[in-house]
């Protein structure tokens, strides 16, 4: 008798998890339910679609007939509202109960909303969706002046947004600098210059009070805390995911903060597995649970619960150091593993816009920053993997062109 899988959640975790059931069991029954209107397509694309950069066509990546090559039955529009373990079935809204043997949940998140007043009038914008950029996109090519709210990775795509579509923007930021759980005040003044040059300013230790609106209800102005007013014919708001769990209420799955899974992405109930944004992983080169909201950890992940189901096992652990890129400026920039968590950070700038900035935990590198020049992000990634002990090497990791062969070797 085949086994059937079924897969909530079609980005490119619960995707990457049905082509690798496909490939390690060519009679399954894969099912892929999502409350999405179409197929996947590039998370990472939307940004430069939604600045004008880029048409639809380049950002799907699958299309109907994908699924149909590799008899996946993909099911779009389709929300789920409960699972039970017990009887290893979950439904639909539509009424439907669908039975699995094996089932990943990859349903990622939704944007937070502000909690202030106004904060879901019309004009104010969250980003996530193929059908959030598309109309961001028509409302930014509409817009004058704008406001971001959010300074994090996704905070300054909606800021390179307004620049690109030649917005007058205001970047609202309640620390003194942008993402600064990650970079000191001389890595993030390479991004402000930056954004400055495209007519968007950064204001610090600002912040949203409340948004107020016109006779129909649609954005005018923002307010900060300090009572400054900003116009705002469009507002981009970015800060953070409520991750999508709330049909999950009463299976039993063990969650903090995402759903805890082990290396291997299986949660604490029998034959339920998660991949993606949603987790919380058991992370084996850092020996402890984390979190990451990159695609290409979330790729691995689907692929490592893909495996594993297929297998009924433990058949292969997640170990992944992840990496995320901003393309938006005329350098580039790339973060690298888990930048925000170390007991210890060394920096070096080298030039107006180059910068290098690395995380160090018990003496082992865990992540980074990387601005203007890339090339060592292949060696810091290595020593990542190693886990190798740097301790004493401050200066030798800093050199313009390091070279990793001149520590000492791992234990």
């Amino acid at each position: 008798m085949s086994t059937s899988y079924v897969i909530i959640g079609d980005g490119i975790s619960g995707s990457t998890a049905a082509e690798t059931l496909r490939e390690n069991d060519p009679d399954g029954e894969i099912t892929i339910i999502t409350d999405e209107g179409e197929p996947l397509y590039n998370r990472i694309l939307i940004k430069e679609f939604a600045k004008g950069k880029l048409p639809e066509a380049p950002i799907s990546i699958h299309d109907p007939s994908w699924y149909d090559d590799r008899e996946i039955e993909l099911k779009l529009d389709t929300h789920v509202c409960g699972v039970d373990p017990e009887d290893h079935l979950l439904f639909t809204h539509g009424g439907e109960e669908i039975g699995y043997d094996k089932l990943l949940v990859a349903t990622g998140g939704t944007p937070v909303q502000l909690p202030v007043e106004n904060s879901d009038a019309d004009g104010i914008n969250h980003f996530w969706t193929f059908q959030d950029a598309r109309a961001i996109r028509e409302a930014a090519e509409a817009a004058e002046t704008g406001v971001v709210v959010g300074a994090g990775l996704l905070g300054i795509d909606l800021a390179a947004i307004c620049g690109a579509q030649e917005i007058e923007g205001n970047y609202l930021m309640r620390g003194d600098r942008w993402w600064r759980y990650a970079l000191s005040l001389d890595g993030a003044e390479i991004i402000h210059d930056a954004l400055r040059d495209r007519n968007v300013t950064p204001v610090f230790d600002s912040g949203v009070d409340r948004f107020e609106v016109d006779a129909d209800g649609r954005v005018e102005t923002a307010v900060d805390p300090n009572g400054e007013v900003y116009g705002a014919d469009f507002v981009g708001v970015a800060i953070g995911l409520d991750f999508n769990t709330e049909y999950l209420h009463g299976a039993g799955l063990e969650q903090e903060d995402g759903i805890v899974v082990d290396e291997y992405m299986q949660t604490n109930v029998e034959d339920i597995y998660a991949s993606g944004d949603i987790t919380r992983f058991y992370d084996t080169i850092l020996g402890e649970y984390a979190q990451n909201g990159s695609w290409g950890s979330a790729k691995e992940q689907g692929k490592t619960a893909g495996m594993n189901m297929a297998a009924d096992g433990e058949e292969e652990a997640f170990r992944w150091v992840s990496s995320y890129s901003i393309t938006h400026f005329d350098f580039p920039f790339l973060s690298f593993g888990h930048p925000t968590l170390g007991d210890e950070y060394v920096e070096r700038k080298y030039s107006e816009t180059e910068w290098r900035r690395l995380a160090i935990k018990d003496g082992k590198i865990v992540g980074g920053v990387l601005i203007g020049d890339l090339a060592p992000q292949t060696r810091f990634k290595k020593l990542i993997r190693e886990e190798r002990d740097v301790s004493g090497s401050t200066d030798l990791l800093l050199e313009k062109d390091v070279d990793i062969e001149k520590l000492a070797p791992s234990q």
